[in-house]
């Protein structure tokens, strides 16, 4: 399968990684020393959990021209960083688009990309459930199994059988969803006050695992987040994540101080750019509720938002 994975940074470079172990025909967009870097050593990934350091050789281009035609497209991108790539993906032939990462905003971003765009495009958004960071000269990889939840807003993604075949010979487990729209939404609650507490403590998740109020925070403000989504009448998924807040409020306080001792915790980079993008689209919604989040905008004035 030809497939282009637009964005070169520790998710998509993974992506990239699987694809091509998988035999597809991969093209990775990347600009500036990363593309350098990509055309003179390959593209080098340590895994973290698995011990191992993997060079995969990979073909690489800085532009998406109208028209280069793929089978695949993966745009694996912050959600800020999307409004710009759209009008690219509209002047492009390929039709088959998956748009992965963070985005609260799903419909909105495929109206858009729907009016830009001056050929038939189908869509579907994802979301790979794996982290990790960059470090000098090489690519970091944390992974929890190589899985990526994904699905179209209008009923199933026409291109499923492509994505299967892509990934029938990985490791890498396709998870479709029937409202991946609310999947994301609820997935911003869960990872929002956990970032927003990180930066209250400049990254330095020892002492947030020390924190007993923001550790607090942290869960009272998945509550209100997940009031608001709830007003506005969505069902949160997976439904697991409000009980586990609500009800076992204790062990959720556990597991948040346990996972901010491990190393684990500070392999997730974290952007403020998106973080302050992802919580304007947040406002946006509590908006739209009306409901109040006093705990969760005390952790937003902690870093300053606004």
């Amino acid at each position: 399968m030809k497939t282009l994975v637009y964005g070169a940074g520790v998710l998509g470079s993974y992506l990239a990684h699987v694809l091509i172990q998988g035999g597809n025909d991969v093209t990775m967009l990347a600009r500036g020393s990363r593309a350098e870097e990509l055309k003179r050593d390959g593209l080098v990934i340590r895994h973290y959990f698995q011990l191992k350091t993997t060079t995969d050789p990979v073909k690489v281009i800085s532009a998406l021209e109208p028209e280069e035609h793929y089978d695949l497209i993966f745009v694996v991108m912050k959600f800020n960083d999307f409004p710009a790539v759209l009008p690219v993906l509209a002047a492009n032939a390929s039709s088959n688009i998956v748009l992965v990462g963070n985005n609260p905003e799903a419909n909105d971003t495929q109206r858009s990309l729907e009016e830009l765009s001056g050929n038939k495009k189908n869509i579907a958004f994802g979301f790979q459930l794996s982290g990790g960071r960059r470090e000098k000269d090489r690519m970091i990889s944390v992974r929890a199994g190589g899985q990526m939840v994904l699905g179209a807003l209008d009923g199933p993604v026409p291109f499923q059988d492509m994505l299967v075949t892509s990934f029938a010979h990985t490791k890498y487990k396709l998870s479709f969803l029937e409202d991946i729209d609310t999947w994301l939404k609820s997935h911003i609650i869960t990872i929002l006050p956990m970032n927003l507490a990180t930066f209250a403590v400049k990254g330095d998740v020892k002492i947030l695992a020390r924190n007993k109020k923001l550790l607090q925070q942290i869960i009272t403000a998945m509550d209100e987040g997940f009031s608001v989504l709830e007003t506005l009448g969505y069902t949160v998924v997976p439904a697991g994540q409000v009980k586990a807040v609500r009800s076992y409020h204790r062990l959720m306080y556990l597991f948040l101080k346990l996972y901010h001792r491990l190393p684990v915790a500070r392999m997730i980079d974290g952007s403020v750019h998106e973080l302050t993008a992802l919580n304007s689209a947040f406002e946006r919604l509590k908006q739209q509720g009306g409901v109040a989040t006093p705990v969760w905008d005390e952790l937003v004035a902690q870093n300053g938002e606004r």
